[in-house]
């Protein structure tokens, strides 16, 4: 059968699962009876639950004679690393882009990606019913990019659709017949190149390891694009890194395919095909399996390193132990190190002492899904503040550089501008009106001056705004950026909180805890309003004596207590304090106790 291999690649939710859905419906893969979740692709929970791509995952469409093998990537730049791996797998890509909002940064940064491989790109703008949609100018914005991009001559000859995804439909001109996506088929077909691998069949078998799975009866399974030859289940086969050292000798188990929706076991996997193999027991992502008389590893695609490290470590606080399973220092650096193996985009390395573990990634997202994942688990951890990751380049200092987009209304640009270039060091890079009394400004921030700065920024647009973030580059260090500008509210007490003392302290800035909650010495329960940090007591109840007047007992109506998720815990944080993470509970807390403090602390929790 004749293969294509694409990947299909976007900006957050410019709708790339949806148009998948679609593509699989029109082809055949479904049974017109059987029920299928929207977003189909989308099966980790978290996904679901954000409405965002984490992992890249495979599939497979047949049309008129041909099986067209498509990836759905991540489009947060934060899992970058998967997009990556996935782009030197595949011979096209599908770049869909939103008629309304045109380009954003993560389309740049995946583009790029795309771009510097080779691939011949399909651009798609979608979403061009909604009322908003300006499908001509985000063509003509799609094109700046690719020439900013430094495309060749046929990446600039590019073919465009104008589609709905969730309509499902795709046509070569905007008043065209939208009765389904046979054109964007078509245009795979016709545009994609054929696996160049199909001429290496004759060749001895190769295959470079691309992600990594488990599954409970199979054990480790390596999904990859066969570079050369063929391989059927039963032979012996091995393992080489990325550096020409073997790793280890295996008889492959399994070797299945992408189906629809479904894994497929096959007879034989041959050159071109996406393949996944099971029965190795070491061998991991970027490793090559082959043939035994091959000595020479394929060649890995280099990651993009890591700029922002978080300190994991086990939990100490007084109610540690009650919610989790998993709390020893041990389990919690084996769980890291599983997950660095199948995620190369992080590190994981560790502290003096060996209580702790640094994690060092993409950004807050790619982290704050990772301590969700462990969280739901049994986990318990102590989180840190995130520490930008610096490097030295001829006696010069240099820090990670982000390109920040927002669109935000036209009254609070003012407000923004005066943020992000003050004191969080941005460059302003431009200024323009984006329709609809909106303004866009793009402008490049360091790191460190994003950190906190989410839930101030949808502070001051009041909700309206949308930030978009993607890492530039390096550039020399711009000297001390100033962290939260409050100070914290410190429980001084062991015990159970009293609405009447929360009620008084209401005054004193935003709580994060409501009545009847479990509260120890030296955990956080508020914000300050003002700089300095603020030792209170949320134990202390109303004194009783045995007069009683109409004017002296006021009634307690507490305002609702801020809960924070886990992603804003992380971002509030200061570098001397910690955020506590439980199954079941998020709390921030100082970081240092006296020993003999905490002992007691423990004692009277308990």
């Amino acid at each position: 059968m004749d293969l294509r291999n694409i990947a299909i690649i976007a900006h957050v939710d410019h709708g790339k699962t949806t148009l998948v859905d679609e593509l699989l419906k029109q082809s055949g893969a479904f049974r017109e009876n059987q029920a299928v979740a929207e977003r189909a692709l989308d099966s980790n929970d978290l996904e679901r639950e954000r409405g965002i791509t984490i992992l890249a995952k495979a599939t497979s469409v047949e049309w008129k004679g041909t099986r067209i093998n498509i990836v759905d990537t991540p489009g947060h730049a934060d899992f970058g690393g998967e997009v990556e791996r996935i782009l030197s797998m595949v011979d096209g890509v599908v770049l869909l882009v939103d008629a309304a909002e045109g380009p954003m940064p993560q389309t740049k940064f995946v583009t790029s990606k795309a771009l510097a491989l080779g691939l011949r790109p399909i651009v798609v703008l979608n979403k061009v019913d909604k009322p908003d949609a300006e499908p001509d100018r985000a063509l003509d914005e799609v094109f700046d990019l690719f020439a900013n991009l430094g495309a060749d001559d046929d990446q600039l000859d590019f073919p465009h659709l104008y589609a709905s995804g969730r309509a499902g439909w795709a046509d070569p001109s905007l008043d065209g017949p939208r009765r389904d996506l046979s054109a964007l088929f078509n245009l795979i077909v016709d545009h994609v190149p054929a696996p160049r691998q199909l001429a290496r069949m004759e060749e001895p078998f190769r295959m470079l390891a691309t992600t990594l799975g488990a599954d409970p009866y199979l054990g480790r399974i390596l999904t990859g694009r066969v570079e050369s030859g063929r391989l059927k289940a039963g032979a012996t086969v091995h393992v080489l890194s990325r550096l020409g050292e073997p790793i280890e000798r295996f008889r492959v188990s399994r070797v299945q395919a992408f189906r629809g929706l479904a894994m497929q076991e096959i007879d034989e996997a041959v050159a071109g095909d996406i393949v996944t193999l099971s029965g190795m027991s070491r061998a991991t992502v970027s490793d090559t399996i082959c043939a035994l008389e091959v000595q020479e590893p394929l060649p890995a695609q280099p990651i993009d390193p890591p700029t922002i490290s978080v300190t994991f470590g086990i939990n100490d606080s007084p109610l540690a132990g009650r919610d989790g399973k998993h709390v020893q220092s041990r389990v919690i650096r084996e769980r890291l190190m599983r997950e660095a193996e199948s995620n190369v985009a992080i590190r994981v390395s560790d502290t003096p002492g060996g209580e702790a573990f640094e994690v060092a990634g993409r950004g807050e997202l790619q982290m704050g899904v990772l301590i969700e994942n462990m969280r739901r688990e049994g986990f318990e951890l102590s989180i840190s503040r995130p520490q930008v990751l610096v490097r030295e380049e001829d006696g010069q200092k240099l820090e990670p550089v982000e390109e920040v987009t927002i669109d935000v209304d036209d009254e609070f640009a003012g407000a923004v501008i005066e943020k992000i270039t003050g004191p969080r060091k941005g460059e302003l890079l431009e200024m323009r009106p984006a329709g609809s009394g909106k303004t866009r400004l793009r402008a490049l921030v360091p790191s460190r001056g994003l950190i906190g700065y989410h839930g101030e920024f949808l502070t001051d647009t009041r909700g309206t705004g949308v930030l978009n973030r993607v890492f530039h580059g390096w550039a020399p260090w711009k000297g001390p950026i100033a962290g939260r500008r409050t100070g914290a509210l410190i429980s001084m007490e062991n015990g159970v909180s009293v609405a009447y003392a929360l009620w008084n302290l209401e005054e004193r800035g935003r709580l994060f805890i409501g009545a009847q909650e479990q509260v120890y010495q030296g955990m956080i329960i508020g914000e300050h309003a003002r700089e300095n940090d603020l030792e209170v007591n949320p134990l202390k109840g109303k004194k009783l004596t045995n007069i009683r007047a109409a004017g002296s007992d006021e009634a307690v109506r507490l305002t609702p207590p801020v809960r924070l998720t886990l992603e804003q815990a992380i971002a509030w944080i200061n570098d001397d304090e910690l955020v506590e993470v439980t199954p079941k509970a998020i709390r921030l807390r100082k970081r240092h106790l006296d020993p003999h403090e905490r002992k007691k602390a423990a004692k009277n929790a308990s």
